[in-house]
């Protein structure tokens, strides 16, 4: 299908499709007029593809399980479950300590605002 069709199916914007195969994310075939023809596997992958991203990882994550992910049928999907869940618990645990610090930050800032409205004595 082309990339009009392939959009509208996948729910990504022609836009992000070019990003995704900029990106190495995803390898649509060409059609012989050079078009980009996108099959059903390629389509998939976008679906999995935006659902990580609405999920909140970064490209730079999905660009290193993605392959693992759906590529390697050699490696059992139990081991490539848990090295995923890995990833995802690495990327949350490190994204929590990031909101603790600005959660402390954001205190830290209400108390200053609070004692600098405070009328003087």
């Amino acid at each position: 299908m082309k990339i009009s069709e392939a959009s509208r199916v996948s729910g990504a914007s022609a836009r992000s499709l070019r990003h995704y195969e900029d990106e190495g994310l995803i390898v649509p075939g060409r059609c012989s007029n050079g078009f980009r023809d996108y099959c059903r596997s390629t389509i998939d992958r976008v679906l999995i593809i935006r659902s990580l991203l609405e999920s909140g990882l970064p490209l730079r994550l999905i660009r290193e399980v993605l392959p693992r992910l759906t590529d390697e049928p050699d490696v059992g999907t139990d081991v490539v479950r848990a090295e995923f869940l890995y990833e995802v618990q690495s990327y949350r645990d490190r994204l929590a300590a990031r909101i603790a610090v600005l959660s402390d930050q954001h205190a830290a800032l209400d108390t200053y605002l609070r004692e600098a409205r405070r009328p003087d004595p």
